[in-house]
């Protein structure tokens, strides 16, 4: 029976990760970025080779300062992941996870197209109950056009600090 319970837990750690992995990308999309704050209450999250950005609202000011909102309120991507490989430690406290991702953009100037792709290295934690991030680190492999999407050439320039 403890083998049948350690099955059914590890499953419902794997949607709840899941779950929180698909957030982050809705909430981006969207540009509802106090609500992809919070995602990063309890983590951080950093590109490779840069340093964390911690909490919530330090993630919300980055975001909100970094990223083009267009006309109807939202940033015009759609942020897809893709090949979730999840492995939840045992006593399902924590897990780690490793994902391709790809973001699409179409705007009045930008035809649809992607424009970003790369790996997401993450690690998740159980905080009062609920999975969170613990740490995202972003491995970007291609970039295509983004100007519309970020306030800084990502090929180019060094990501922005945004006060802590």
């Amino acid at each position: 029976m403890a083998d049948v319970e350690n099955r059914i837990a590890r499953l419902e750690a794997r949607f709840a990760i899941q779950d929180v992995m698909y957030r982050y990308a809705e909430c981006v999309d969207l540009a509802r970025f106090g609500e992809l704050g919070e995602l990063f209450r309890h983590g951080s999250i950093y590109a490779a080779g840069e340093e964390p950005m911690r909490g919530a609202e330090t993630v919300r000011r980055f975001y909100a300062a970094t990223n083009k909102v267009h006309a109807d309120g939202t940033l015009r991507t759609r942020h897809l992941a893709s090949n979730p490989i999840i492995e939840i430690e045992p006593g399902c406290a924590r897990a780690t996870a490793r994902s391709y991702f790809v973001v699409l953009q179409a705007t009045d100037a930008v035809p649809l197209q992607p424009i970003v792709a790369g790996r997401y290295h993450d690690r998740f934690h159980v905080v009062d109950g609920a999975w969170s991030f613990a740490e995202r680190v972003v491995l970007v492999d291609q970039i295509g056009n983004m100007k519309d999407h970020l306030s800084f050439d990502l090929a180019r320039d060094p990501i922005p600090r945004v006060g802590d």
